[in-house]
């Protein structure tokens, strides 16, 4: 038996919208449809960043914290395709040698009754306030002058945008294909009247295919469970 021997399959945008309306029981005839179609890929990209964390979207990064403030936004040097931040923490460096203190995510009716905002120190909490354009972060204590502290992060960013031209490809792993075109798919037909009657197939068939690929798409690290043993007095 011969076989490709090659792994690199990567199809552009124009074959997925291709193989969308095929699914979708239609034909890909004008430019019109596939500028619409483009424009429900991107609705589709916009959907997934709400459907929990996809770990090919994490990405990292640092940042050099300023003594004495607290805030920190994208004019600071924070990432502008962070749709959240997963995890954090302080880093100093003494002799060469980083250490991390991990910071505690609190919520904004947390960070509003702490009575000492203006408090300097180490931070070791951080408010993450999820705005319009991208998050902000506020930290506490506010860095003091004493160490220099970097703060670094972990983030799930924004997929990039389906634009012109069709021969662009799409910034998901190969696993996440079919997921991506049945999504396409259902978003197409639910546009055309022609294919109304499969709606609802196309809708199934989207859902088990995201649902496989992202069962599969999770942290395979160990995790162990120790209980607890205390005692009642």
């Amino acid at each position: 038996m011969t076989t490709s021997g090659t792994t690199t399959w990567d199809p552009d945008i124009g074959e997925i919208v291709e193989e969308a309306f095929e699914r979708a029981g239609l034909e890909l005839r004008s430019g019109y449809d596939l500028k619409t179609a483009r424009r429900s890929l991107n609705f589709l990209l916009t959907e997934w960043a709400n459907k929990g964390l996809n770990l090919w979207t994490v990405a990292s990064g640092t940042l050099t914290l300023v003594p004495g403030q607290k805030t920190y936004t994208t004019a600071d040097g924070l990432p502008a395709d962070a749709v959240d931040y997963i995890e954090h923490v302080t880093r100093t460096t003494s002799a060469g040698i980083p250490t991390d203190i991990s910071l505690n995510r609190i919520s904004v009716s947390t960070y509003a009754n702490i009575p000492t905002k203006d408090q300097t120190g180490r931070p070791y909490q951080i408010y993450v306030n999820r705005a319009t354009s991208s998050p902000q972060i506020t930290l506490w204590p506010v860095p003091d002058s004493s160490t220099p502290y970097t703060l670094a992060y972990w983030y799930m960013k924004r997929l990039d945008d389906a634009t012109n031209p069709i021969s662009q490809t799409i910034q998901v792993p190969f696993r996440f294909y079919n997921a991506l075109t049945a999504g396409l798919a259902y978003h197409i037909a639910l546009k055309r009247p022609e294919a109304q009657d499969r709606i609802s197939m196309l809708k199934d068939l989207y859902d088990e295919a995201f649902q496989l690929a992202a069962d599969e798409d999770r942290d395979r690290s160990s995790v162990r469970f120790t209980p607890f043993v205390g005692y009642n007095f």
